[in-house]
C-alpha cells in the first residue's frame, strides 16, 4: 500500500498519512543522538558525533551552529540539509536585528524557518528536509527556551527532550530524572548517564561527544563549547562517582 503513495510529498495516503514525510522522520531516528537540557541558569545541548577516520580534520562542530549571539541550534540527520536551515535562520535573524535594532526572539526564528520546512512538503518536486534541530537561546522576556524542530515544519517548546538515535529511550530517562531547578552539573551528568546508557558504544568517549551550554554572563547570552579536554574530566569524574552502578549493569 505505501509504495502507491510514497512516490510525492503532494500525495496524501488513503488513512491520511504523507510517506515521504514519514521517511524524512525515520532518517533522523536513525541519525546520531542529541539531547537538550534546560537547567537552572541556562541550557545544555550535547551531541553525539560521527567519527569518520582518525585522519580526519574537523573544520567546525559538527553538531552545532550558531544562529545569533543568543541562539545556538544542535542538529540531527543529513548535515548538508542542515545548512541550509541553518543559512536562512541566521539571514531571518539578522535581517530582524538590522531592521528593529533588538534581537530576534527565538520562537519567532523558529516559527519562520519551519515554514520553509513546512514549504517543501507541500509542492511537487521537492523532498523534505532530513534534518531535526533542538534549538537554545534567551531573551529577556522569555528567558532561556528550548524547542525542537522536525522536517514536517512542526515545533514545540520542551524543558528537555532527545532526538536522533534510541531518542526514546532517552526521553525515558529525561522523564525520571530531570528536574527543573537542576545545576548545570546535574544537566551534564544526566546527559552522561543517557550517552552511557543509549549509546551503541561501549564506552563513553570524549572524542564522541560535543557539549555546549548557554547561560548568562553580565546580563548577556553567553556560548561557550567545551573542549575534549573538559570533556574527557566530566566523564571520569562522573564514571568514579557511579562506578558501582556501572558494575551492577
Amino acid at each position: 500500500m505505501a509504495s502507491r503513495y510514497d512516490r510525492r510529498t503532494t500525495t496524501f495516503s488513503p488513512d491520511g498519512r504523507l510517506f515521504q514525510v514519514e521517511y524524512a522522520m525515520e532518517a533522523i531516528r536513525n541519525a546520531s543522538a542529541c539531547i537538550g537540557i534546560s537547567y537552572k541558569d541556562g541550557i545544555l545541548l550535547v551531541g553525539e558525533k560521527n567519527i569518520k577516520s582518525k585522519l580526519w580534520i574537523p573544520e567546525r562542530s559538527e553538531k552545532f551552529a550558531i544562529i545569533a549571539d543568543h541562539i545556538v541550534v544542535s542538529i540531527a540527520g543529513i548535515t548538508a540539509d542542515a545548512n541550509i536551515l541553518v543559512d536562512d535562520a541566521q539571514l531571518n535573524a539578522a535581517r530582524y536585528e538590522y531592521k528593529y535594532q533588538q534581537a530576534m526572539p527565538l520562537e519567532m526564528c523558529v516559527h519562520d524557518t519551519c515554514n520553509y520546512t513546512q514549504y517543501f512538503t507541500q509542492f511537487g518536486g521537492l523532498r523534505p528536509f532530513g534534518v531535526s534541530m533542538l534549538w537554545a537561546g534567551y531573551n529577556k522576556k522569555d528567558g532561556f527556551q528550548l524547542f525542537h524542530s522536525d522536517p514536517s515544519g512542526n515545533y514545540a517548546e520542551w524543558q528537555a527532550t532527545a532526538i536522533g538515535n534510541n531518542a526514546k529511550s532517552a526521553q525515558s530517562i529525561l522523564k525520571e530524572d530531570y528536574k527543573e531547578d537542576m545545576s548545570m552539573d546535574e544537566a551534564i551528568d544526566l546527559c552522561i548517564k543517557i550517552l552511557t546508557k543509549t549509546m551503541d558504544s561501549p564506552t563513553l568517549d570524549a572524542e564522541q561527544l560535543e557539549l555546549c551550554t548557554m547561560k548568562l554572563e553580565k546580563d548577556k547570552p553567553k556560548y561557550h563549547q567545551f573542549d575534549n579536554k573538559e570533556l574527557a574530566e566530566r566523564i571520569k569524574k562522573y564514571q568514579e562517582a557511579h562506578k558501582d552502578e556501572q558494575a551492577q549493569d
